[in-house]
């Protein structure tokens, strides 16, 4: 007996649509004038033929999405460069077994993303953020790449938040081929058995609903007992034909700012739009114009109202008998100059809003003739419009890294970590070539701060070089650059070395010291003296 019925999940569907189409026509209106064919606002529109759209009639909001699309995935999420590193949260004072644990996962988990398909779909889930402001993945376990992701498109799902403003409800509605539902589920109608053999490309639409389950019971290994229940239902029939639980959430969205709502109401797609409409009506004004200069419209007498006016420049034109010709209207003089440089300012606003300045910082920079540090303070203020979204990107993939350490974890292919990690929380820390940039200021201050204290005690007293701590300081140096740790000799190490120093340098002292003492000696008794007659003369004996 379920706990939960059909009627139930229909009911939250509908509570959960109702919420979603009050942002639904402004969502339609960002495809149009953006992304026409990334929403799916009905399920079975899934072979509906190519969409034509005649809003836009300037490529600029295009090439701006593509660009920032583009700047994130090579800033954040580059397949190329590490752009996350993993730790314990008591890293600083853990032990070298423990970091070097922590290098293993992260190069493991590097490897799991690189063979999935995330790199693929990255791309899009960034032009949806960019235009939407939310974009949502669904992960599910693989067996040969331990886990596959899959991008939805907006409109065909809906998500709540509970009370901290954490997405905890999830539902989806979406067409799957009989063929691939007779593979995916066992408990299935007849009708879809039938057609998986006989029209296996026949398609039913699903519902996937998952929500927190009100019987969750820690430690029960039956999945009706999960943190999460997960059911889909059979579009039409009003059947389960799958129903279980899971202990980590299925779906990671990605929003462009946190919403006290249920969805994001800030974008860069979202602020621009304004601009884009105002350009796309410019785009036309101007177009009229210079119809006006190139084609014009004539005027002349009744007689010559069949002839045809020649194309070619400096051709004669016949005149009536009363010397009347043809001519224009109306003259015009649209000031063409001014028009296009009030649509190259619109266009320039369109990519600061997708941050496509920030992106090209070092070509449009380099080409002006400013010099590195111009550039670096240039980009620290770009920095800093950038980094609410930046933020928010790292909290979903937060979730994924969590989500595939907890999948390495299950299966077994990578050991438990080291004891020294017992009671310590696994953190995640972003290290991209974005994540750097807002992490320049503190590298710079190091190296400012240090060359101030090494000229302060050069000038005035060598002592106080000694305020500096090195050991920690190369450490959050490594941090901040994002280097290797089995780039650095472990803590340990050199606690040895200095050991093993300390007491080279004690053996030196002595051994001076024991030919002092023996010189002294010698000087004071001369070269027959003994130690008997040396104690009497000092009285000792």
């Amino acid at each position: 007996m379920p706990l939960y019925d059909v009627e139930y999940f229909l009911k939250r569907k509908r509570e959960l649509e109702e919420i979603f189409n009050v942002i639904k026509p402004d969502l339609q209106e960002l495809a149009d004038y953006y992304s026409p064919r990334s929403v799916r606002f009905i399920a079975r529109n899934t072979r509906k033929p190519f969409v034509k759209n005649k809003k836009i009639i300037d490529s600029t909001p295009l090439i701006a999405l593509r660009n920032f699309s583009s700047g994130m995935m090579s800033g954040a999420t580059s397949p190329c460069n590490r752009w996350f590193k993993t730790s314990f949260s008591n890293q600083i004072s853990s032990s070298y077994n423990l970091k070097k644990w922590c290098a293993k996962q992260e190069e493991l988990t590097r490897e799991i993303l690189y063979g999935s398909n995330f790199y693929q779909i990255l791309p899009e889930v960034y032009k949806q953020l960019g235009v939407f402001g939310f974009s949502s993945i669904g992960i599910e376990p693989d067996y040969e790449n331990v886990v596959n992701f899959k991008i939805l498109p907006v409109g065909s799902y809906y998500y709540a938040k509970n009370a901290s403003g954490r997405i905890d409800t999830f539902c989806r509605v979406y067409m799957e081929t009989a063929k691939n539902i007779s593979e995916k589920f066992s408990s299935l109608p007849n009708e879809v058995m039938d057609d998986a053999v006989n029209n296996p490309t026949k398609q039913y639409e699903l519902i996937h609903f998952i929500e927190p389950n009100k019987f969750y019971k820690e430690k029960r290994l039956d999945s009706k007992f999960s943190k999460y229940v997960s059911v889909v239902i059979l579009s039409g029939k009003g059947e389960f034909i799958s129903y279980k639980g899971y202990d980590k959430f299925p779906y990671v969205v990605f929003e462009s700012s946190f919403a006290l709502d249920d969805y994001p109401q800030d974008s860069p797609g979202i602020n621009a739009l304004a601009d884009v409409k105002q350009l796309m009506t410019m785009v036309k004004e101007y177009a009229k114009a210079v119809k006006k200069i190139v084609c014009p419209t004539y005027k002349g007498p009744a007689s010559l109202k069949n002839k045809k006016l020649a194309d070619v420049p400096g051709a004669y034109i016949e005149e009536d008998e009363n010397g009347r010709g043809i001519s224009p209207v109306y003259e015009v003089n649209p000031r063409v100059l001014e028009l296009k440089q009030e649509k190259d300012e619109l266009k320039q606003a369109i990519k600061e809003h997708f941050y496509n300045d920030l992106f090209a910082m070092i070509l449009s920079t380099a080409e002006r003739g400013r010099t590195a540090t111009e550039v670096n303070e240039l980009k620290e203020e770009k920095m800093v419009l950038l980094s609410p979204l930046l933020e928010q990107i790292h909290c979903a993939l937060r979730q994924i890294l969590e989500w595939i350490y907890d999948e390495e974890l299950r299966v077994g292919i990578i050991e438990a970590p080291p004891k020294e990690a017992g009671g310590y929380k696994f953190d995640i820390e972003f290290v991209s070539s974005l994540a750097q940039a807002q992490k320049v200021a503190n590298i710079s201050s190091i190296e400012r701060f240090t060359t101030f204290v090494s000229n302060i005690a050069n000038a005035i007293d060598p002592v106080l070089k000694q305020k500096l701590n090195g050991e920690k300081i190369i450490e959050d140096y490594a941090s901040y650059a994002n280097i290797n740790p089995a780039q650095l000799v472990p803590s340990e190490e050199i606690e040895k070395i200095k050991q093993e120093n300390n007491a080279m340098e004690n053996q030196r002292n002595q051994i001076e010291a024991y030919k002092e003492g023996s010189q002294i000696i010698q000087n004071m008794g001369g070269v027959d003296s003994v130690g008997a007659d040396l104690l009497k003369r000092f009285g000792i004996i």
